[in-house]
């Protein structure tokens, strides 16, 4: 059963992405253009995930998943080095790519080798991530 809806969730968050336009990364990189030909279409695509998530989150409340025992607790707001540092890379990737790790992926089937480049570099840099940490984020001595 979980399978099912997570199989069936995949193709809907994909068939979401291609429909939307972010699989398109001319038109990404034409959103994060503020100063030249921006295009303010993903705005709604971004609405349409916050909007019905900020009321899904109320609504389980009290409630138990399908699937499993309980939902996962909301994650605690932290702001550090570790976020900035990765948000920065997210971004800087984001922007010269116009791809994230979903379009990414909801591409390889007809994007070509450019995102089949970009999804072998995103791979490795997932990789890397936790040795680059180890360097980046020590831990705090007394």
């Amino acid at each position: 059963m979980r399978l099912m809806f997570s199989l069936l969730s995949g193709m809907l968050f994909g068939a979401g992405l291609f429909i939307s336009g972010m699989t398109d990364t001319t038109k990404v990189q034409g959103w994060l253009d503020i100063f030249g030909a921006w295009d303010p279409t993903l705005a709604f695509v971004l609405g349409g995930a916050i909007i019905p998530m900020f009321f899904a989150w109320r609504m389980t409340k009290g409630r138990r998943p399908v699937t499993t025992p309980q939902f996962p607790p909301q994650p605690p707001v932290k702001i550090d080095r570790r976020l900035a540092i990765g948000s920065l890379l997210f971004g800087a990737g984001w922007g010269l790519s116009g791809l994230c790790p979903g379009p990414a992926m909801a591409s390889l089937g007809y994007g070509g080798v450019f995102h089949w480049v970009f999804f072998a570099a995103m791979l490795v840099g997932m990789w890397l991530t936790p040795h680059i940490l180890r360097l980046v984020v020590r831990p705090a001595t007394a």
